[in-house]
């Protein structure tokens, strides 16, 4: 009878795993060491903002400053709250951003079906038109949009800020969303429909399903792109109805800029976007890596 039992390793094994061993452990600490590098240059302008926040206004501009706060105070919240129309503010942005995702998916998505599932003269031109608008400059249309909302009487009104925001969010949506659409088989909704589906049946019980991750994905781009935009939010609408990022400009003023009120107001601002981030945290990830493998 043969012997299988498996063979004593030599000694000479051993230093030669701990051998190959090593450069493993040199390359992760190697990235390990890059990450945290990425993780502190980038994490470091938020840092700084919150710790502006919370100091005393007189330290937030000494020449000599402190990283880490000697003292806490919720002063500047207040002092911030008292500048302008805080939460009007906030609301027109909370609307425009709100209705810059919700009809930025929709229409997106519907877009992005048809360029994904249907045939038609022209498929291939709409792809090459929606890449070459994403490389085209924000700054390079502000004359052109003013003068379209202008002729159509939507400078000043929260509408014409929202078809503005669509017209730069949906051909990333659409884009992204084609690209999750492609990886989802065609057999499951020619199988539903075998089975008795409609086409739009099979669309909200099978695709709408599976797209739940780029839906996510796309809608946290399209309201950080609504909420943070500054440029058309000053040119489109006046100082009654200005949006929470012109009215961060009300701390500049001819005396100076009020760095520590200014920096409590950028935190208030940053809330909600870090609540509907952690609400929909779980399927960012997903998201973010779904399509990567195919089968």
């Amino acid at each position: 009878m043969l012997d299988t039992a498996p063979a004593e390793r030599t000694p000479a094994a051993a230093p030669a795993a701990r051998a190959l061993r090593r450069p493993r452990r040199k390359g992760r600490t190697v990235y390990n060491l890059l990450g945290l590098l990425v993780v502190v240059v980038s994490g470091f302008p938020v840092y700084w903002m919150l710790n502006t926040a919370f100091k005393p206004a007189k330290d937030a501009i000494d020449p000599d400053p402190k990283f880490f706060p000697t003292s806490l105070s919720f002063q500047n919240f207040s002092d911030a709250l008292d500048v302008g129309d805080f939460w009007g503010s906030v609301g027109r942005s909370l609307i425009v951003a709100g209705a810059t995702v919700g009809l930025g998916l929709v229409i997106g998505l519907l877009a992005a079906l048809a360029i994904s599932r249907f045939v038609f003269r022209g498929r291939k031109a709409v792809i090459v038109a929606i890449l070459a608008v994403q490389m085209v400059p924000l700054v390079a249309m502000i004359i052109p949009v003013f003068l379209l909302l202008n002729q159509i009487d939507q400078i000043d009104k929260l509408t014409g800020l929202i078809v503005t925001y669509l017209t730069f969010v949906l051909p990333f949506t659409v884009w992204t969303l084609r690209g999750f659409i492609v990886n989802i088989p065609r057999e499951l909704e020619e199988s539903a429909m075998v089975d008795g589906c409609t086409r739009m049946g099979a669309f909200f019980r099978i695709i709408l399903p599976l797209l739940a991750p780029g839906l996510v994905a796309t809608s946290i781009y399209a309201l950080i792109q609504a909420w943070n935009e500054y440029l058309y939010a000053m040119l489109i609408m006046s100082q009654e109805n200005q949006t929470a990022t012109v009215w961060l400009g009300n701390f500049v003023t001819s005396r100076g800029t009020d760095y520590a009120p200014m920096m409590a107001g950028s935190t208030m601002m940053g809330v909600p976007v870090v609540v509907f981030f952690l609400i929909v945290q779980r399927r960012v990830a997903a998201g973010l890596t779904a399509g990567a493998v195919k089968g």
